[in-house]
């Protein structure tokens, strides 16, 4: 398994009329966790997109078992369980500080295409000798 934390403070413009953290923002912070996963591994998204691929989302998830509000910080984990081959899923837990207890979780499914052609394509080897290395070291 590869993880990664990523801490996230949710801002005031993050929330809904409720007060409450807008669900969808929590797309945002996968996605912040996502790119920092990649980047601890040595694979910032710059550099994915120029080995020629493009990394889109086909499937997204997420539960949500308890609300967070303005000023929380937020503590995403971000996980890749499996090596990937023509798709890489990518797991999340959101916990708010000094908490046991996820109030969020998820999950991402991107494909592997290729940015010249738009073509899906299985995960180049550069890549996974990458995440084999990051595996060792885990």
């Amino acid at each position: 398994m590869i993880s990664c934390v990523t801490d996230v403070r949710v801002r005031y413009a993050d929330t809904d009329q409720m007060r409450f953290a807008y669900y969808g923002k929590f797309f945002e912070y996968f996605e912040q966790g996502r790119s920092d996963l990649l980047r601890s591994i040595g694979l910032p998204y710059p550099e994915v997109e120029a080995m020629g691929i493009l990394l889109p989302v086909i499937e997204a998830s997420a539960k949500y078992r308890r609300s967070a509000r303005y000023d929380d910080l937020l503590h995403v984990q971000t996980m890749m369980l499996e090596m990937p081959m023509a798709r890489i899923r990518i797991e999340y837990l959101v916990f708010r500080d000094d908490e046991k207890e996820p109030i969020a979780e998820g999950y991402t499914v991107h494909s592997f295409l290729n940015a010249e052609t738009g073509r899906p394509m299985r995960a180049p080897i550069k890549f996974l000798d990458v995440l084999h290395a990051a595996l060792k070291k885990s």
